[in-house]
């Protein structure tokens, strides 16, 4: 079994093998399958239906998610051979459930009509290369930023999580106020500095080693009778308690069997095309693909930085694949119920652990296959434990720095406004956007404007146009 894997998978090749591509799809799973519980969360403030309760429609929604996760994480191990996790993506959700469907009034189906049309156009542009090339049009510094980028990106996400830092109305963030009495917070930062050290003396498994310490850590405090503290809202005579089902991620939804029962959420898209206004339903189509488009080329040519997969020129190798595993996904997703799929940056963490193939792909969408047995099983890595590995990713992910060239303007400049915007904008698009539209006025204020591709400038003018629709309400007065 083990030979037919690593000849099928490439694993000589790649410098791996079988124990080290498990141990990465492990890692990966552990560190995104906190999805599991928010997309549904997210999706059930817009996604209502008949005859169903709350926690039926939360439950419908967590099968549809780790569907339409496991099939584009399927597509990208079997098709792509690459080690890159695929799901409903953060932000994306957001923008479906509160802009598009509660903001705008768009009935949820039509919603879905508009993912399912990103995903075949995106399915279209693949299969001609049109996605390949607007790819290899990113200049340079942005593609070598982007990996560092993500990086930071990782560490807002990670220490948020772990109730390290927390919102301050005045600075918008600020060091957790009430730390030294947050057990969260406690737990956390000893998992993380145990992790590192499992690390630092090559432990085989240590990312995974200490989201198992922390893991159990906050189960025990929980059993003790400790609760999370909220650092984000200041504190009523010192403290605001959660119950203890916070401090270990635990859900309060009461799954049943007919909740396993999709069938409201398949083809609901097809009702979201009448009575559609052409002109606002083309702008929502277009947001959800201008988001997804960036986001997951950045992920990907972030996260092949690490695995060493980017050739001299920053390009990813036959990235067409998996972005057909994205397009595959979004589409599929869009058909049975919820928003669009795209490339997890949580795929870092097993690329660190040495995942080099599709192996460590495959491992994750069975892992997301075997939780339809037990849904709320992949909730039960509580939220600060499993993102301890992401600080753990963010702080090696900056040694790509090395390969901007800093002392040339041109490169700095976007490079810079790359590892910036990504993290304090919470978007790894915007931080696309800032580094590519940046370069060509750069370029030509030094008076090397014949040295931009006519592209660049026409990416450039396209993220103007973006972010023009994204905030001028005009998505609002289209409907």
């Amino acid at each position: 079994m083990a030979g037919t894997l690593a000849e099928f998978f490439e694993l000589d090749e790649h410098d791996t093998d079988v124990s080290t591509e498990i141990l990465a799809g492990v890692t990966t799973f552990l560190t995104m399958s906190y999805i599991v519980v928010v997309n549904p969360a997210i999706l059930s403030a817009a996604i209502s239906v008949d005859g169903r309760t709350t926690g039926q429609t939360i439950q419908m929604l967590a099968v549809v998610t780790i569907i339409s996760a496991a099939t584009a994480t399927l597509v990208m191990a079997l098709y792509a051979n690459r080690p890159f996790a695929q799901a409903p993506g953060l932000g994306l959700n957001a923008f479906f459930a509160f802009t598009v469907v509660l903001g705008l009034g768009v009935p949820w189906q039509t919603a879905l009509a508009a993912v399912v049309v990103e995903g075949v156009v995106f399915i279209a542009l693949t299969a001609v290369g049109a996605r390949e090339y607007i790819i290899k049009l990113f200049p340079e510094p942005v593609k070598f930023a982007v990996g560092a980028g993500i990086g930071l990106f990782l560490a807002i996400i990670g220490l948020e999580a772990m109730h390290v830092v927390a919102s301050d109305p005045a600075t918008f963030l600020q060091f957790n106020p009430v730390f030294a009495s947050d057990p969260i917070a406690i737990i956390s930062v000893l998992g993380l500095f145990v992790t590192f050290a499992l690390y630092s003396a090559d432990i085989p498994g240590s990312i995974v080693i200490g989201i198992a310490l922390t893991t159990l850590a906050s189960y025990a405090a929980a059993a003790l009778g400790y609760s999370a503290i909220d650092p984000s809202v200041p504190a009523l005579d010192g403290v605001f308690l959660y119950t203890p089902a916070s401090l270990t991620g635990q859900t309060d939804v009461v799954y049943s069997a007919a909740g396993y029962d999709i069938t409201p959420l398949v083809g609901a898209f097809l009702s979201g095309f009448s009575n559609v206004d052409a002109l606002g339903f083309s702008l929502i189509v277009f947001t959800f693909f201008f988001v997804d488009f960036f986001d997951t080329a950045g992920t990907l040519t972030g996260v092949s930085q690490i695995a060493g997969f980017l050739d001299e020129e920053g390009n990813l190798p036959d990235i067409d694949k998996p972005l057909m595993a994205d397009a595959v996904g979004t589409t599929v997703g869009g058909i049975i119920g919820t928003s669009t799929v795209t490339t997890y940056i949580e795929s870092a963490t097993g690329v660190e652990e040495g995942g080099r193939t599709g192996l460590t792909a495959l491992v994750v969408a069975l892992l997301f296959l075997a939780s339809l047995a037990l849904v709320p099983l992949a909730a039960a890595v509580p939220l600060h434990a499993s993102h301890i590995a992401l600080v753990v990713i963010a702080v090696l992910m900056l040694r790509n720095i090395v390969d901007i060239r800093w002392n040339d303007l041109s490169h700095a400049v976007p490079a810079g406004l790359t590892m910036f915007i990504m993290p304090f904008t919470y978007s790894i698009s915007y931080g696309i956007a800032a580094g590519i539209i940046a370069y060509p006025v750069v370029k030509a204020a030094q008076g090397d404007y014949r040295d931009v591709h006519a592209g660049q400038w026409v990416l450039a003018a396209a993220f103007v146009f973006y972010f023009f629709v994204r905030t001028s309400g005009i998505l609002a007065g289209a409907l």
